[in-house]
């Protein structure tokens, strides 16, 4: 079954008037990973899509997707998959990849139709796309670490970078997850922003009764949105996007607009934090 939702883009200027549940409305997605169903959002913010299958021992194929308005959603995209589950195989074209628990599958343009099977749980990610590159499977050997932050912050953590110029050719979709060590809960603080793409978050392997505390908004202007496991997060490019947790978690960033600089931020200071 494939569930689909549209998402609009919000200004600044509106996002400053949103009471919760309507922050909530635009920014939060919850639900994403329901058994025996393909679950997207389309955004309107560079056009990402975000979303789940989870096909629960059987299989799930992805193929038209009418707010991509083409009659299969990679005619003219690109993809980005993670599985957060057990290993399980996805379907591309004649080719089949097992793909292991936190590893990533990048699908080129034009691959056709795409089938999810076993007991994964698969988190998918697509943007835009102008050119056709070759589809791979990254494996954990494979994936660039960053290891960063301190203990004494709380944010001591390693990124490991999948979809990134250094380790996988993409058009625009930049992907990879921050897992974080024991203790530690800060992310992505000090804050920045880069106005010219936006961002996802996916925050996982969370405790059912802890609860991740996204930061948002511009950053004279923050807002909070509360997070449970496995619920994914939309961020304007206008807007922070950092968070602490009440416990370790991990969270998979994804990067759709308009380079794949990874390292193309403008930083804000903790002083003009409001």
């Amino acid at each position: 079954m494939l569930k689909t939702q549209t998402r609009h883009a919000i200004d600044p200027a509106t996002a400053k008037t949103l009471d919760t549940d309507q922050l909530r409305a635009h920014f939060h997605v919850g639900g994403l990973f329901a058994e025996g169903e393909i679950n997207l959002v389309y955004t309107h913010y560079d056009r990402l899509i975000l979303g789940s299958a989870v096909p629960a021992g059987d299989s799930l194929t992805l193929d038209e997707v009418k707010a991509a308005g083409t009659p299969c959603i990679l005619d003219r995209r690109e993809m980005g998959v993670l599985n957060i589950g057990e290993a399980g195989p996805v379907t591309v074209g004649d080719t089949t990849y097992e793909i292991g628990t936190g590893e990533v599958l990048y699908i080129g343009m034009g691959s056709g139709p795409v089938t999810f099977g076993g007991n994964g749980r698969f988190y998918v990610l697509s943007a835009p796309a102008h050119q056709a590159y070759p589809t791979r499977l990254i494996t954990l050997a494979e994936a660039r670490r960053v290891e960063m932050g301190a203990r004494e912050t709380a944010n001591e953590r390693v990124i490991i970078q999948f979809l990134h110029p250094e380790v996988c050719q993409s058009c625009q979709l930049l992907m990879g997850y921050t897992q974080f060590a024991e203790g530690s809960v800060w992310n992505t603080m000090p804050a920045h922003l880069h106005d010219r793409r936006m961002e996802a978050y996916l925050y996982f392997q969370l405790p059912e009764n802890q609860r991740v505390f996204h930061l948002m908004g511009e950053p004279s202007q923050t807002r909070h949105i509360v997070m449970a496991n496995e619920e994914a997060v939309i961020s304007p490019p206008w807007s922070i996007h950092a968070g602490a947790g009440t416990a370790s978690y991990t969270f998979c960033w994804a990067m759709a607009g308009d380079n794949v600089d990874f390292t193309d931020m403008d930083m804000v200071a903790m002083e003009d934090l409001r």
